[in-house]
């Protein structure tokens, strides 16, 4: 694995389904020049060797390879499709899944001519299709349909001369006959173009279509570029006074973005404007104070736990509020992303004047849905969490979240995004 790691250091970014392949969106009319539908379960030993027909790939210099897989481990390096040179080291063309990140990768005798990962995680047991295409504009990465990384790079199948295996779930050299980099999982489909399909096509061929919004968050994660990332809410959001001197949800991901996704994410900002005893209203009436003064590249809201206990934001000014909202966000200089976040349950034997709350999540989760919002439901976590009933631990007072509760919050915001790895110490913190 020495070598992987070194692989990997030269980038410039860092549950089985057993049901037959589908086409979720639609026929394409793309037609592959190799196109496998393998419905198979590795299990980090096994592969498949279609190098009898390597020739139909063999010199390409542009197109795209789509595979659709789920991952059953994490490992720092598994291979989805790999083309090779057998009797030499360190000569290939791969795209793998790599300590849960989508990773291309072309090296020819040991030199990388092309290696990149992406930041966003895929390793979550969920059925996906990555398609990565090269032209002579670059190269993009595409995720569940939506591109989610690209670079000015290109090069691809030509750009490793001497490819003599073309393998599955796993990649062969002089160093390694019997293969190296092994996946354990489900792959359904590996296919292979000889252009760069367009996203229209590229959504026809994948099993399952993200929002266009969670692939525009995914690529501000990708991106080398600084974004300014703006949490906004109410107590809740502003983390105050029951989260025990401990850190918010806003906070958790703070330290997920900007230190653990290394540089330059660093130079990313998150910004906390949350108000304690906000409303919709109070947001629509100071939004160039609370959001369009900081620039932000992605816009979460989480408000609804005053609005609920408010008569002068009843549900049908609270739906309008949301949708104003989100135009306002998406109005923003560059189009910033909005992100919902429902608010967690709360007691309401303690907070009766809030016994309405729910009523308020489903307009959320409505609006969501109306406007291809995505959305981070905290609110139907923590139902699941307490086996249907509020979780009175996560909570200080009956309404706040307490430091547990707030990185609960945190771990499911950062899963939803994709970015959740059980290496990071966010993601594995333990609260005493």
């Amino acid at each position: 694995m020495r070598r992987r790691s070194v692989l990997l250091a030269a980038g410039t970014l860092a549950a089985s389904i057993a049901t037959p392949f589908t086409r979720a969106y639609g026929a394409s009319t793309a037609v592959p020049v190799l196109d496998h539908q393998i419905e198979s379960v590795y299990d980090g030993r096994s592969f498949t060797d279609l190098s009898p027909e390597l020739g139909k790939i063999r010199g390409l210099s542009a197109g795209t390879i789509l595979v659709t897989f789920s991952t059953t481990s994490r490992n720092q390096a598994m291979t989805l499709l790999s083309a090779s040179d057998s009797t030499r080291p360190a000569t290939e063309v791969a795209v793998c899944v790599s300590a849960g990140r989508l990773q291309f990768s072309v090296r020819h005798d040991g030199v990388v001519k092309q290696n990149h990962l992406t930041r966003t995680m895929y390793d979550d047991g969920m059925l996906h299709t990555v398609a990565v295409t090269v032209s002579a504009a670059g190269t993009t990465f595409h995720a569940d349909g939506r591109p989610v990384f690209t670079t000015g790079q290109a090069n691809f199948f030509g750009g490793a001369p001497g490819l003599d295996a073309l393998n599955v779930a796993r990649n062969r050299d002089s160093d390694h006959p019997g293969g190296e980099w092994f996946y354990t999982g489900t792959v359904t489909r590996v296919a292979v173009h000889d252009r760069a399909l367009s996203a229209q096509e590229i959504a026809a061929e994948s099993v399952r279509l993200d929002l266009a919004d969670m692939g525009r968050i995914s690529a501000v994660l990708n991106s080398d570029t600084p974004a300014v990332w703006l949490i906004t809410g109410d107590s809740i959001t502003h983390g105050a006074l029951w989260t025990n001197g401990w850190r918010s949800y806003a906070e958790h991901f703070q330290e997920r973005v900007r230190w653990e996704l290394g540089k330059p994410k660093n130079s990313d900002f998150v910004v906390d404007s949350g108000v304690s005893g906000s409303t919709t209203a109070d947001l629509v009436a100071k939004f160039d104070d609370r959001v369009t003064a900081f620039r932000p590249k992605v816009v979460s809201i989480m408000l609804g736990t005053n609005d609920a206990a408010t008569a002068s934001t009843g549900p049908a000014v609270y739906r309008a509020n949301l949708r104003r909202l989100v135009a306002q966000v998406r109005a923003l200089p560059g189009g910033a992303i909005p992100l919902f976040q429902t608010p967690n349950p709360v007691d309401v034997d303690r907070w009766p004047q809030r016994t309405a709350l729910a009523d308020y999540v489903r307009i959320m989760r409505d609006v969501a849905t109306e406007l291809d919002v995505v959305l981070v439901d905290h609110h139907a976590h923590w139902l699941e969490t307490g086996g249907g009933t509020t979780p009175l631990g996560l909570l200080g007072d009956g309404l706040h979240p307490d430091q547990r509760g707030h990185l609960v919050l945190a771990r499911k915001m950062i899963r939803d995004l994709r970015l959740f790895d059980p290496a990071s110490r966010v993601c594995r913190l333990e609260i005493p």
